[in-house]
């Protein structure tokens, strides 16, 4: 596995991990979510890195497969460019519903690189 594929799988791991940590501050609900801003655009921030280092691993090796990835690309896009029409459900859902799978899919993939 190319170098900068593999540091940008590590990109995608830590910025899970951050928001993984973001979610410990208080009870996992979407009310809460809501209601801290921090956690809020902390989370935001976070699924705009992972959408960056998905689209920079395409662009290294158009073959690499990683599920949804033109979606988390576009979900990156929508953040940066039309945060006024973001859907706080959207977003929740995802990092309820996809960021524990795409977690796994990411170690895995570390986890069986080979340089």
């Amino acid at each position: 596995m190319d170098e900068k594929v593999l540091k940008s799988l590590y990109d995608i791991k830590l910025a899970i991990e951050e928001i993984e940590s973001f979610l410990l501050i208080e009870e996992k609900t979407f009310v809460n979510y809501t209601n801290n801003v921090l956690i809020k655009r902390g989370i935001e921030r976070n699924l705009e890195i992972i959408g960056e280092a998905v689209n920079r691993i395409l662009k290294e090796n158009p073959e690499f497969l990683i599920t949804n990835a033109r979606r988390i690309i576009g979900l990156r896009n929508q953040i940066i460019h039309a945060y006024d029409s973001l859907s706080y459900e959207n977003i929740w859902s995802i990092v309820i519903n996809y960021i524990p799978n795409l977690k796994i899919e990411i170690e895995n993939k570390i986890n069986n690189s080979t340089l």
